[in-house]
């Protein structure tokens, strides 16, 4: 029983840490990519710092001292444009509340999807807001493993979300040739595939997802199409040749 409680304490001490470097967080919780809660203290060039806000236990934080420290996050699948980074820094409050859900990690940096509350039981993700008001391009998610269920739930959300920007002409998307360069990328690839398997639908002037079995199609053409990868991985070799 006393061995029990020490595992027990030493399991709460993990999960009430405060994290103020990338390289604290256990590789458990990017694995099973864990939202984690923080204060934005200012927005860089090279993205968000952010302080962790950990779980509070009386019991612990009696007696623990609180490091000082921020995390740097990027949004993940998303390449701010200069407009974006500016939208940024209006929409976010100095000293807002952010949820941050753990994708991966590279060097100092992590790639994260950030949710911020509106109101009291809805909450945006500001990675598709960016993307659906065309201010950012996807770009492929790093860390992430192929085969697991949230590489394509995220994959699908972003992709869905720029989408929504290039149909209606936002931002970026306002300039035909943009536009047509984007829809250009698509000829040959994932679009046409989707387009023949339904998965866009056309009413009126907008394209819908289909909801139903969406994960087991997309997995099963993934696998026939495993060289090619995602559409994103497509979009980005074109645009590395350009």
């Amino acid at each position: 029983m006393a061995i029990a409680g020490i595992m027990l304490l030493l399991r709460s001490v993990r999960l009430t840490s405060k994290f103020t470097s990338s390289s604290a967080i256990p590789v458990e919780f990017i694995r099973k990519n864990v939202k984690l809660r923080g204060r934005l203290r200012r927005i860089t060039e090279n993205g968000l710092e952010i302080e962790h806000i950990p779980i509070t236990l009386p019991i612990i934080s009696s007696w623990r001292k609180k490091p000082c420290g921020v995390l740097l996050v990027k949004l993940a699948g998303v390449e701010l444009t200069e407009t974006g980074k500016v939208w940024l820094q209006k929409e976010l409050k100095p000293s807002q509340i952010l949820w941050f859900q753990l994708l991966g990690r590279e060097d100092s940096a992590l790639f994260c999807y950030l949710l911020v509350n509106k109101g009291r039981y809805f909450s945006v993700s500001l990675n598709e807001e960016i993307l659906r008001r065309g201010l950012g391009k996807t770009v492929l998610v790093k860390g992430l493993n192929h085969d697991s269920k949230i590489y394509w739930k995220i994959h699908r959300n972003l992709l869905k979300a720029e989408l929504t920007a290039v149909k209606k002409g936002e931002g970026i998307w306002k300039e035909v040739s943009e536009k047509e360069s984007y829809l250009e990328k698509f000829k040959g690839s994932w679009r046409e595939i989707w387009k023949k398997d339904s998965y866009f639908k056309k009413i009126g002037s907008d394209f819908n997802l289909k909801k139903e079995s969406y994960y087991d199609k997309l997995r099963s053409t993934y696998e026939a199409w495993k060289d090619n990868s995602l559409i994103l991985k497509f979009r980005e070799l074109m645009r590395r040749k350009g």
